[in-house]
């Protein structure tokens, strides 16, 4: 039989041979790495035999599918390690997620930090026994005799979830069993590192009116060396947590008044008020005009834009004069209101029209975390209202923007395609050539993609551009949609070239997304250490003595006239300690003022990111400053 291997070439097997032998056919190096596999699209374990010409996959630690197995195995470790430890715990669910796997339990044992480090070592020891993973099925009535024997109660409730016709499939690794769809390794050796991380309560089924669980958090590698590099990543997390520098940098707070609805202190909102000049200065420049719409709108609205229906249960809704209204959590459709106001032309398109809009979205208290999961944030939307036939260049205009937006902050980027979610509005023909229009714009420019199916917007697909940070984490910020879908909703039209009515196409566009939750995106990116144009304070004045005050505010004034935020420390504390200080609060630039620059008339500089930079004079300072903002440069 003729098996085809993701590269395009074609092997011949005999009938009957297991993926792992293939794998071994192609290099002794892949059958060490190999994971798992795909058969005709299937995700398989390297065990499953072929019987007939297939087209196959042969995924490692490297690949998405590959990761996946290996993390979701751990889990499976951790589970076993558990059990044996604390007999009559109750497993629950253990899936792989990004980093690593978790596993919910119901056990009498309260886990503590101590605990985790006796059930780490059992899992070595599982590791080290080298146990095979062998899948088996059984008929649903079979599977639940089975799991009621071992008193998984947790797992009866799951098995009784699924379809009544369904096989039920099962994963064994020495004396553990654990209801399981798969994939995994061929056997426990694999997972060479394991580490657990931490602790946590989780509600099963994620509600709260279920029995809370203990979860139980790890991340694995097939590489001791790949474990300590993670392991130093999340160390660097925790000194970059926007939350913590946040409260040092005095840029923003918390408070119990308002879960969820953050504080800008007058540093952040230099630092906000910073990047809303930027994110201005480029759309004026790209054409867009910008406009501001209402923060209250009434039902009729919402149930024109379909929010009503697909959103209500994250929009905060109130009455005015006995009628509902509800507090936006999009701008999208005030912006469909505006274009209505005038007839529009072939003419007059594409309108390019931006809002720096507030929005207010319920989030559930347990999923808020500081500045990147709020209830209120500041979306920078724009609306691009075009003609058929504009689309792809309106998207490709997009995308070079924000490749100039993110590249100016030092991030690179991966794109996802997501397509037609299960619930949506509008026509499959409508969806396939909205996602085929995209596409054809990401292929155009030749910039790499993957798809992430079922994740489209309600009204339309979208391009999501994932930022990498300074330490290799990804965050999704800048948003394309497509939408054919509010412009129907809305009635919106414009006199084509033919004296007719016709509809507009809408594409729908964030750049960062939420500034909020951007800030706190490069609070952790830079460590703090904004770049010079976005300090909330480029230069400290530090005068060494009372007697260098005048000169300090002499320099000051230059300054200050010369548009550099700066300010001077005048407490009566020594140099050193108030160097110190400015270096924890990350401030740029440090002007050490004493005798000698009162003699001389220049100054002595100090840079947080280069150290002493020696004796200037304050003309050629400024000049140095006033370039260094114009080149937006960054150190990372």
């Amino acid at each position: 039989m003729k098996i085809t291997l993701k590269d395009g070439s074609v092997k011949e097997f005999e009938k009957g041979v297991s993926l792992f032998e293939i794998a071994k056919a192609i290099s002794g190096r892949l059958a060490k790495e190999a994971i798992a596999g795909e058969v005709n699209g299937k995700k398989v374990d390297l065990s499953y035999k072929v019987n007939e010409d297939s087209e196959v996959s042969i995924f490692t630690f490297n690949d998405e599918v590959g990761e996946h197995a290996f993390r979701h195995t751990s889990s499976h470790i951790l589970a076993q390690a558990v059990l044996r430890l604390y007999p009559g715990s109750k497993l629950a669910i253990g899936p792989a997620i990004k980093d690593g796997y978790y596993y919910d339990i119901d056990s009498d044992h309260v886990f503590t930090p101590e605990d985790l480090e006796k059930i780490e070592n059992e899992m070595k020891k599982i590791v080290k026994e080298g146990l095979v993973l062998e899948r088996f099925e059984l008929p649903r009535d079979e599977a639940l005799v089975l799991v009621k024997e071992r008193g998984e109660d947790y797992k009866v409730q799951l098995i009784n979830e699924l379809p009544e016709d369904e096989i039920i499939s099962f994963y064994r690794q020495g004396e553990f069993v654990d209801l399981c769809a798969g994939v995994h390794v061929p056997s426990t050796d694999k997972i060479k590192a394991v580490k657990l991380l931490n602790l946590a309560g989780a509600y099963w089924k994620g509600d709260v009116k279920n029995k809370m669980l203990q979860r139980i958090y790890g991340t694995s590698f097939p590489k001791a060396s790949m474990l300590e590099e993670y392991i130093h990543r999340l160390e660097e997390a925790k000194k970059r947590d926007h939350r913590k520098l946040g409260k040092e940098l005095e840029l923003f707070v918390l408070l119990e008044e308002g879960p969820g609805f953050p504080f800008f202190m007058p540093k952040g909102t230099v630092l906000k008020n910073l990047l809303l000049d930027y994110w201005r200065k480029i759309h004026v420049r790209e054409g867009y005009v910008e406009i501001e719409t209402p923060i209250i709108l009434n039902r009729q609205l919402w149930e024109t834009s379909g929010h009503w229906h697909h959103y209500k249960e994250n929009m905060y809704t109130l009455k005015i004069d006995e009628e509902d209204y509800a507090i936006k959590p999009m701008n999208c459709p005030g912006g469909m209101l505006v274009y209505n106001q005038s007839i529009k032309s072939y003419r007059d398109l594409p309108i390019r029209m931006g809002e720096i809009g507030r929005v207010h979205r319920h989030e559930l208290s347990g999923a808020l975390h500081g500045l990147m999961r709020v209830r209120a944030f500041t979306q920078d939307d724009a609306h691009i209202f075009m003609l058929p036939e504009q689309i792809k260049d309106e998207i490709k205009g997009v995308a070079r923007l924000f490749d100039e937006v993110y590249k100016t902050f030092g991030f690179e980027y991966f794109v996802e395609l997501s397509t037609k979610p299960e619930e949506s509005m509008g026509s499959k023909e409508e969806w396939d050539h909205a996602e085929a229009s995209l596409a054809a714009a990401l292929d155009e420019m030749a910039i790499p993609y993957k798809i992430n199916a079922g994740d489209g917007a309600f009204y339309g697909p979208k391009i999501d551009f994932h930022l990498r940070d300074a330490i290799g984490r990804s965050w999704q910020c800048g948003t394309i949609q497509l939408d054919m879908q509010l412009p129907k909703q809305f009635e919106l039209s414009y006199i084509g070239k033919d004296g007719e009515k016709h509809r507009p196409i809408v594409i729908h566009r964030v750049v960062y997304g939420s500034i909020e939750r951007f800030i706190g995106i490069l609070i952790e990116h830079f460590a703090g250490n904004f770049p010079l144009w976005v300090a909330p304070e480029q230069v400290k004045i530090i005068p060494v003595a009372d007697r260098h005050a005048d000169f300090a505010k002499m320099i000051e004034k230059q300054l200050n006239e010369a548009g550099i935020r700066v300010s001077i420390d005048e407490r009566s504390e020594k140099v050193g300690y108030k160097i110190r200080e400015a270096q924890l609060s990350k401030v740029p630039y440090m002007l050490v003022v004493g005798d000698k620059e009162i003699e001389s008339g220049d100054i002595s500089v100090r840079s947080h990111h280069k150290g002493e930079l020696g004796t200037k004079s304050v003309e050629s300072f400024i000049n140095e400053l006033h370039q260094e903002v114009k080149d937006k440069t960054y150190y990372l």
